[in-house]
């Protein structure tokens, strides 16, 4: 992995996979594609790879400018998905399903993810467009300037790049909402698990803030008519609270590209979040998000978090139900 021709094979791979990874995030909501109902068909399987089952150590890198209320939304999503004395249906509920993935000693995905570390490329280091292999070029400014640097954690670290509504990213609102992978020795030094998630609000949030916007030629109002409400104020935002959970949810489950996913191309695979793109609640397809909870202000949500947070996340791949599940799920 770490001679130059094995690096430029990684490459040609990580940009195969990339490519297909989030492939499901941006359907038009009228072409959901999803298996809410149980299924013994789907080829979901466990390849022998490594799965997130120490505590996870989460660091954040903040790209480009943002807004301190929109980072505070955020944070309280994840410190929701370790706090259990939130009010159920909550977002620790939600992760208890990731959790019910093993490895091949059985031990469990983990309960515990810890935010242990944020960085402010407030400066753009790398400019407002971005490559796909850029972002670890990011991650690798993230641990190396001067000044307040994040540690370098290979053993329980997550690295988070979230990027602001003025910055581009390739295939960002083409092809992907977010993608995760592992960074390349060559560019960071060591091989360590990453996301990416960028902000839709201003570029496509018909795309990847769906349904708190309507998708581009959809046919439907334009405006806000109808439109469900933001529980906390913002689609752009919104929506990459739901990405996010869906890319921690398959990163942790497939890592290094060789754990948990359906198919036999480990470059185009299905992952237990793919699976269940644009299904938020019982009875969702064909661009229903299925049925879902109504604050005073009518703002859609389905899950609670802490500080009386509420949010609206997609569900994921329950492997013992074999079918698309969370804990607002109706009996």
């Amino acid at each position: 992995m770490q001679s130059i021709i094995h690096s430029w094979h990684l490459v040609f791979i990580c940009f195969s996979f990339l490519a297909t990874i989030s492939k499901a995030q941006t359907n038009e909501f009228t072409e959901s594609k999803n298996y809410e109902g149980s299924s013994d068909l789907l080829n979901l399987q466990y390849h022998m790879g490594p799965i997130l089952t120490s505590p996870i150590n989460l660091y954040i890198i903040w790209y480009g400018h943002w807004n301190p209320t929109h980072k505070s939304t955020i944070r309280d999503f994840l410190y929701s998905l370790s706090s259990s004395s939130t009010p159920s249906p909550s977002v620790y509920n939600w992760w208890q399903t990731i959790r019910l993935y093993t490895d091949q000693t059985g031990s469990n995905i983990t309960e515990s993810i810890s935010l242990m570390g944020e960085f402010i490329d407030w400066e753009y280091s790398h400019g407002k467009y971005l490559t796909r292999l850029s972002i670890q070029s990011v991650i690798k400014n993230s641990i190396s300037v001067r000044y307040k640097p994040l540690p370098l954690n290979y053993k329980n670290g997550l690295y988070l790049v979230l990027t602001s509504n003025d910055v581009q990213v390739q295939d960002f609102c083409r092809a992907v909402c977010g993608f995760h992978y592992f960074t390349f020795p060559s560019v960071v030094g060591v091989t360590l698990p990453y996301a990416w998630v960028g902000n839709s609000g201003t570029q496509c949030p018909g795309v990847c803030a769906y349904p708190f916007a309507w998708p581009k030629y959809s046919g439907m109002p334009s405006g806000n008519k109808d439109i469900m409400g933001a529980p906390n104020g913002d689609p752009g935002i919104e929506g990459m609270i739901s990405v996010i959970a869906h890319e921690l949810a398959e990163v942790s489950t497939n890592p290094l590209v060789n754990a948990w996913y359906a198919g036999n191309d480990p470059s185009a695979p299905d992952e237990i979040a793919d699976l269940c793109v644009g299904v938020f609640g019982t009875g969702a397809g064909g661009g229903f998000v299925g049925q879902v909870y109504k604050d005073k202000k009518g703002n859609g949500y389905n899950l609670n978090g802490v500080r009386g947070r509420r949010f609206l996340v997609q569900w994921v791949w329950d492997p013992v139900r074999k079918s698309c599940f969370g804990p607002n799920a109706i009996p």
